[in-house]
């Protein structure tokens, strides 16, 4: 692609020039620990403001001329460019990105947002998120609809969904049962029921999905299971005939990135053929999960010169190609290197969000921070709020909040009722009817779990 001129403006008398697309999107991007780390972040206030003045004023075409990997080097990018779809494009193909952002408030519905979904590329949503306040960013996100299926119906509107994570440090079945009841109890499930192992051996991760499976068929729940190993670990189970529902793994935004997770887009395609041909969903056959976060690219040393919330959005187009059941940016797991404090993880959120969501994914957010990061779960719980006001897919349901085995702070089962009661929201129908019929919900508008239920005594 040709390199496209300069991209410049001038902030209280100095004019700052940009010499690629992608030095403009890093200098526009709002403070964060990782950019400074690879180099990349504006080195004053007033150049970021300049970069975001000249990013506002550009053009949403020239993300159709310019790349910020280049084509030849980056299967990713090959994607990106290779499945644009220029008829969607064309009612905002007029616009700035600046344009577009007040499209986006102004303008746009849940039905525009959808037909245009094949007309975006990461870059561009990248882009005008980061020209966003955060009430923008919620505002722009709440339009959104994104619905997926696979043994219940994720994503409808006024629904909250919850991956029930029972990890154990030694991969105990009984300990994952355990933590399972605790979250079913407490109406947590609907999204999947999702461990992510100590170790990734077949006999390990066959052991936890028949258990979980038994489970799941004994007392009837409408959802699905998932063992959240390395993808060639699960085409290993699907050999041996295990019960795979989902096929789990973590993405990058850049081939490299995903060569650090041992994967590429044919190995991808290869674990969704696997898992669709076993034909186990009900009332949908979405059979993909994926998690991303930002610094993942950085970390592997992949990232190209891309700032690191461009390349997360550029991971939700390889996630796109495969029609998940579920993404989920694990948005402060990384560690501070990357995203440093609340302030920087809760923006970090809200930015992924609503990236994956214009891009048409079933977006979650792992609400979570590390211990060394300067942050509390008072910004945990900001985030949270931020997340249901903007329609967040689902969220994670750890027992105390605390995963034991991956050693950092999530969100609690407690914490996804607190969040469904405040702003009326409600499970995956087939799970809430589950939970009625179980006696798990009580018939008051917040679904508020009942304390105990006969029905699962067993479980215990």
């Amino acid at each position: 692609m040709p390199h496209a001129a300069p991209h410049a403006a001038t902030v209280n008398g100095t004019r700052y020039t940009f010499d690629s697309l992608r030095t403009l999107l890093a200098r526009a991007t709002p403070l964060r620990s990782g950019d400074m780390l690879a180099g990349l972040a504006a080195e004053s206030a007033s150049e970021r403001v300049a970069a975001q003045l000249a990013l506002a004023d550009l053009p949403l075409r020239t993300f159709l001329a310019e790349a910020v990997i280049p084509y030849e080097a980056d299967e990713v990018t090959r994607l990106i460019v290779d499945s644009h779809d220029a008829a969607a494009f064309a009612p905002i193909a007029h616009l700035t990105v600046g344009g577009f952002r007040d499209w986006l408030l102004a303008e746009a519905t849940a039905e525009t947002l959808t037909a245009l979904r094949p007309g975006l590329t990461p870059e561009m949503v990248a882009a005008v998120s980061k020209i966003c306040r955060l009430q923008d960013l919620v505002a722009i996100a709440a339009k959104c609809r994104v619905t997926s299926a696979f043994r219940n119906t994720i994503g409808l509107p006024g629904r909250l969904s919850v991956r029930l994570q029972p990890n154990h440090p030694i991969d105990d079945p009984r300990g994952v049962a355990a933590s399972t009841l605790d979250g079913l109890l407490l109406g947590a499930g609907d999204a999947v029921i999702g461990v992510n192992p100590a170790t990734d051996s077949v006999a390990a991760t066959t052991t936890l999905l028949r258990m979980l499976d038994e489970v799941r068929a004994r007392y009837a729940i409408p959802t699905q299971t998932c063992i959240l190993a390395h993808v060639t670990t699960t085409l290993r189970c699907i050999e041996e005939g295990a019960p795979v529902d989902l096929v789990f793994q973590s993405i990058g935004g850049t081939e490299a990135t995903n060569t650090s997770f041992g994967v590429n887009l044919a190995l991808l395609a290869e674990a969704q053929q696997a898992a669709l041909a076993l034909n186990r969903g009900t009332v949908g056959q979405n059979v993909m999960y994926f998690e991303t976060g930002q610094g993942s690219a950085l970390s592997a040393n992949a990232h190209h010169g891309v700032d690191q919330q461009t390349a997360e959005a550029r991971a939700y187009a390889v996630a796109r190609r495969f029609s998940p059941l579920l993404v989920n940016t694990v948005v402060g797991f990384i560690g501070p290197e990357y995203l440093y404090d609340g302030k920087q993880i809760i923006r970090a959120g809200l930015e992924d969000h609503v990236c994956g969501k214009l891009l048409g994914l079933p977006m979650g957010v792992d609400v979570c921070y590390t211990n060394h990061a300067e942050a509390d779960q008072d910004d945990m719980d900001a985030l949270l709020t931020l997340l249901g006001a903007a329609g967040v897919t689902y969220i994670m349901g750890v027992p105390g909040a605390d995963d034991v085995m991956l050693s950092y702070q999530s969100t609690s089962f407690h914490d996804a009722l607190y969040l469904r009661s405040t702003l009326n929201l409600r499970p995956a129908p087939e799970f809430e009817a589950w939970l009625d019929r179980m006696g798990l919900a009580t018939s008051t508008p917040d679904r508020i779990p009942a304390p105990m239920s006969p029905a699962l005594v067993g479980l215990a």
